[in-house]
């Protein structure tokens, strides 16, 4: 198997003839999915996603692709391809196209018409070109044909590119559910007339190539929601994905069934769930909806809410509730069911907001007890069905962590593509198809780019070192004034702590540390402003570190006279 290493590279220039794929994220993690495609000079992007922050990246929002590999070539761009409209696909496509607004988006109606709400917002009115399953479409060299895929959202799509170098499948997310609650299925046929006519190299979603067997059918969630919803006393609070159409819809069924009302929670929520239903996706039986605003006026065991934190997004509804920060307050009695799955890394988060609710006495429903979710990829057996299907010549696995993509890059192997033509890559990592044969041959920049409020690419990784060692470990400064000329101290030192655990007076006993270190560099004849605040931060860091075991950030700030 062809994989990375740590010492690659600038890829030298492209073949003529060749085709070249970057992938800009979604390899080696969950989310910020973009590939660059490049023929004879042109680019062609599929999917430009976000990746949501771990705990250990205090303050920030999103985190994008970076666009530095692409930015010199904007004008290059033939057109975006967004398989379908999940966050993790489109959620980067606003801060794209601040840098060049006209690029063509392609997409399924809903893809187009939930970016398209989400780029009102940042006043950027799109260039969409609507395509459906069966349809192909020619932008400059390259040659796109769409398929239909079964996702959890309406209207996904897989594309396979054509060019002079070969045949490229790209599954984008997908499973294989036989009785999907929208009867719209995977192409497997077209999947397979696409192999009898030869796949050069198949890029397939490898999430979940670890689960064995085939993901249970959507179909069987439903029964579990109306029971819930049939048994509950009071209130029922669902939790959901603001772009999961057929799992709400599910719920208003269900609501609907056992004469309830629904209100809709969350502004995501609100503007995903009403563009559906214009469109048609989204079946709301007359007078189920009623306003957030007014649930109160309602008796509790005739209302189903329908909001968004299922991932124990700190800012989302469900969290609110949870901290008692919502005007929707959890009561005795109450239901909430977890509509979702657990995206990795968010178990933390979810079980804090499990405790949440569960300490105001609702009775929480989520996966771990009860079958209400199931996944939207698709698992192992899947996967090896896709194989066999397209017998590709070569595969790169993608969209998924490290384990992830390493064992559906042995599923790959078991059906018999040779490992030698099986692509292991990363972020960043420059792959060449050419003479039909798949290879690294380099590697670009492919970094995070961090969205910090309304600042993009100003954060960078040594700034969340700071915050989290001032969120960990807190922080000392010490004023100091030295004379310019002589370097000894005239002033001072004046310390102040926050956070740091360490107690105040203590610093009384310290300061003669501090002075005699300063004095001894003055002695040296140190006047050098720089080097008096290293001697400050060495001995204030070295005398916290022997006595408290503790490394807070320290600040010295040498004032000159």
């Amino acid at each position: 198997m062809s994989h990375p290493h740590p010492e690659l590279g600038p890829p030298p220039p492209l073949p003529e003839g060749g085709l070249r794929i970057v992938p800009l994220g979604g390899l080696g993690e969950i989310g910020r999915n973009m590939a660059v495609f490049e023929f004879d000079g042109r680019l062609l992007i599929v999917d430009c996603g976000v990746l949501f922050p771990e705990p250990d990246q205090p303050g920030v929002d999103l985190i994008l692709p970076d666009f530095e590999y692409i930015r010199d070539r904007l004008d290059d761009v033939e057109a975006l391809v967004l398989t379908h409209a999940h966050e993790d696909h489109i959620g980067a496509v606003p801060y794209l196209l601040r840098e060049r607004r006209n690029i063509p988006l392609i997409g399924s109606k809903l893809t187009l018409a939930l970016i398209e709400a989400k780029l009102g917002e940042h006043r950027i009115q799109p260039t969409k070109v609507e395509v459906v399953e069966g349809e192909r479409h020619v932008f400059g060299p390259f040659d796109c044909e769409f398929f239909a895929v079964n996702h959890s959202i309406p209207d996904a799509l897989a594309v396979a590119i054509r060019t002079p170098a070969g045949i490229v499948l790209h599954t984008g997310d997908f499973r294989m559910d036989q009785l999907p609650s929208d009867g719209r299925l995977t192409d497997l046929g077209g999947f397979a007339r696409l192999g009898s006519e030869g796949v050069d190299l198949l890029m397939s979603d490898s999430t979940n190539a670890e689960v064995p067997g085939f993901v249970t059918s959507e179909r069987e969630i439903g029964p579990v929601i109306d029971e819930v919803i049939r048994t509950s006393e009071q209130r029922v609070i669902v939790a959901s994905f603001a772009s999961h159409v057929h799992r709400i819809q599910q719920v208003m069924d269900a609501a609907a069934r056992h004469g309830r009302k629904v209100a809709l929670v969350g502004r995501s929520m609100v503007r995903n769930m009403g563009v559906a239903r214009d469109l048609g996706y989204l079946k709301v039986p007359p007078q189920l909806i009623v306003d957030s605003r007014d649930i109160e006026e309602w008796p509790p065991e005739d209302v189903v809410l329908i909001c968004t934190g299922s991932q124990g997004e700190p800012m989302a509804a469900l969290s609110r509730m949870a901290n008692r920060d919502h005007p929707i307050r959890i009561a005795e009695g109450d239901t909430v069911l977890l509509a979702s799955s657990l995206v990795p890394g968010n178990e933390t988060a979810v079980n804090k907001v499990i405790n949440g609710l569960t300490r105001w006495g609702a009775r929480v429903v989520h996966k771990g007890n009860a079958k209400v979710h199931v996944s939207g990829h698709a698992a192992a057996g899947e996967l090896l069905y896709v194989l066999n299907l397209t017998r590709p010549s070569n595969f790169m696995p993608v969209h998924g962590e490290w384990r992830h993509l390493r064992a559906h890059a042995k599923l790959a192997a078991l059906t018999g593509v040779p490992e030698d033509h099986i692509v292991i890559a990363e972020d960043g990592v420059v792959v060449d198809l050419v003479d039909g044969r798949a290879k690294i041959v380099g590697a670009v920049h492919a970094g995070y780019v961090y969205v910090d409020g309304s600042s993009v690419g100003e954060i960078t990784d040594t700034s969340l070192k700071d915050r989290r060692i001032l969120g960990d470990e807190g922080f000392i400064s010490v004023v100091v004034v030295v004379d310019s000329n002589t370097g000894k101290l005239t002033a001072g030192p004046e310390i102040h702590a926050r956070g740091s655990g360490i107690d105040p007076a203590q610093f009384d006993e310290f300061i003669p540390q501090i002075e005699r270190a300063l004095a001894e560099k003055a002695a040296d004849g140190v006047v050098d402003m720089q080097e008096i605040r290293r001697v400050v931060r060495r001995t204030v860091g070295r005398w916290v570190s022997d006595t408290y075991r503790r490394r807070p950030m320290i600040i010295p700030v040498v004032v000159e006279v």
